[in-house]
């Protein structure tokens, strides 16, 4: 999740969503079809899903792309799937195949990695309401791997105010091959409480047209009245609800308290009708919020829709750049998606936020309205550093093969980086290998680099962290567990979508089962794994 300190620091810069950054591979459309392909292996074998589990029985599943969720990936590319071609050895490996390139012994690798913003987490909200909810099929839900990896909670130490902490963590089990390894990276920020905060100046900016009849409207409902039960005295606060037209109900108001009885009104009053002109609803939500800009405020535009655009500018990519240009001055967007599967544009909300640097979020329950906008108020709606990019060193002949984040790059230029909320991390999962397995010794060197700029002063500050395989190797990784968990679990819903047959649905399944196992043996009752468990028991 991602939050700020100070509103007046914020920025909003466009990613390499749309068309992508020059250098990166765009993301396909979800509606794109995966393939999962099985072999099994012996009892105690690895599980190949982005780590070598201890349980199950040696599973090994290869998984190409959904659209461009996974598959095949290499530098500079958005992807979390395997990036092995197939099973003559990895991408930049020496292989004995006509024109492979050879081995690389000497170039030390240096890798720039990013997540999408640390703050959206729309498609495992979906995915968890399409199996266990009245939804037809998981196949309605769309799968983001790092949007797992925002959404789900890991435990790493708190760094000082405006830094972070590195924490890399590594595995080999038995059963992996030589020369190939889980890595974890978690860059994790501050800890404050909700008094700690800044004060807040939140445009909240309402879809009231008449596809918003029903759940959605009362999702939106639920989602407003529980960011007024948070706020505090002092805090201001804009509605601007829109259709074929926009109102502005309230305008720079300043609570007196949670729940505020003047705000709780307004949202009361809101209902359905009309058409949706979602490009004219962001254009006087973001008008608003610049007249009441206060640079010692968090200044927020939270979008609340179900992703509908029929009347006036429809156009995905002239939508969000107008999020992009209006975003420009420091007020960051929250897009929430709300209502129905068959009904919310998923595909819309997630380019528009993102293009704005915003956070794609879904709620499809009261309870989970709470947990976003209550349990995680603060880290959905403030920032603690700005513009986090992490470097990972590696010895020789290392590549990534599994990847968890939105991007990799050995060219910092075609990463961006990316806001991190207090009160959170960011968690790169990848798994690495080597072409030249001898070099990959116990002190043979890794070294972690998180750049970023302090919230208030702007000033570009770095943690680096210098280990060894050796030193990692011995350490706890109770973290990456939880992590390959995460990782498998979305790998085999995408594995789920894709399958043709019951068999193989069983097995992408199975895949994900396995490596929860060995989390939570790690990890019992962690809430997040008994989630996931219950998600496949559904299936």
């Amino acid at each position: 999740m991602s939050m700020d300190r100070r509103g007046g620091f914020l920025h909003a810069l466009l990613l390499c969503s749309i068309v992508g950054a020059a250098g990166c591979s765009s993301p396909g459309d979800d509606a794109g079809q995966a393939s999962a392909g099985t072999d099994g292996g012996s009892e105690g074998g690895s599980l190949d899903s982005g780590v070598g589990g201890s349980t199950g029985g040696g599973l090994e599943t290869g998984l190409s792309g959904e659209g461009g969720d996974t598959g095949s990936a290499s530098a500079g590319a958005e992807d979390t799937g395997d990036v092995q071609p197939d099973d003559t050895g990895a991408e930049g490996s020496s292989s004995s195949t006509t024109g492979a390139p050879s081995c690389d012994e000497t170039t030390p690798v240096e890798l720039f990695l990013s997540p999408d913003d640390s703050n959206s987490m729309s498609s495992p909200v979906q995915a968890r309401e399409a199996a266990l909810s009245q939804w037809a099929s998981v196949s309605a839900a769309p799968i983001r791997t790092w949007e797992f990896f925002n959404y789900y909670s890991f435990d790493y130490p708190a760094a000082e105010p405006a830094s972070v902490v590195v924490t890399p963590s590594l595995v080999h089990d038995e059963g992996m091959p030589e020369g190939q390894y889980v890595l974890q990276i978690g860059i994790s920020s501050e800890a404050i409480t909700p008094e700690q905060r800044p004060p807040m100046n939140l445009a909240l900016v309402l879809d009231t047209s008449g596809s918003m009849e029903g759940l959605a409207m009362d999702m939106l409902k639920a989602s407003c009245r529980t960011i007024a039960h948070n706020l505090r005295a002092g805090d201001q606060i804009s509605l601007v609800t829109w259709n074929t037209e926009n109102a502005i109900l309230l305008g720079g108001h300043t609570v007196d308290g949670p729940d505020d009885p003047m705000l709780l009104e307004a949202i009361d009053s809101l209902s359905a009708s009309g058409g949706t002109d979602l490009s004219g609803g962001l254009q006087a939500g973001y008008d608003l919020a610049g007249q009441v800009y206060d640079p010692d405020r968090i200044n927020r535009l939270v979008l609340i829709s179900d992703g509908g655009a029929n009347v006036g500018v429809t156009d995905v990519d002239l939508i969000a750049a107008q999020a992009e240009l209006s975003g420009g001055d420091g007020i960051y967007m929250v897009g929430v998606g709300v209502g129905e599967a068959g009904d919310y544009n998923d595909r819309l909300m997630d380019q528009v936020t993102d293009a704005g640097k915003g956070a794609s979020i879904f709620i499809a329950s009261e309870a989970e309205a709470q947990r976003i906008f209550g349990e995680r108020f603060l880290s959905s709606l403030s920032v603690a550093v700005r513009d986090v990019q992490v470097e990972l060193d590696l010895p020789p002949g290392f590549e990534i093969v599994k990847f968890s984040g939105e991007e990799y790059s050995s060219n910092p230029s075609e990463v961006e980086p990316q806001h991190l909320a207090p009160n959170d991390a960011m968690v790169f999962h990848q798994q690495i290998s080597t072409c030249a397995p001898a070099l990959a010794t116990d002190d043979a060197p890794i070294v972690v680099t998180a750049r970023f700029e302090h919230p208030i002063a702007g000033t570009v500050q770095e943690v680096r962290v210098e280990t060894s395989f050796g030193e990692l190797l011995a350490a706890d990784a109770t973290q990456l567990r939880k992590g390959a968990a995460v990782f498998a679990y979305a790998e085999g819903l995408k594995a789920y979508k894709a399958a043709t047959d019951e068999a193989a649905q069983a097995a992408a399944v199975a895949q994900a089962r396995a490596a929860i196992v060995t989390a939570q043996a790690a990890l019992p009752g962690d809430a997040d794994l008994l989630e996931m468990s219950s998600v496949l028991d559904a299936l």
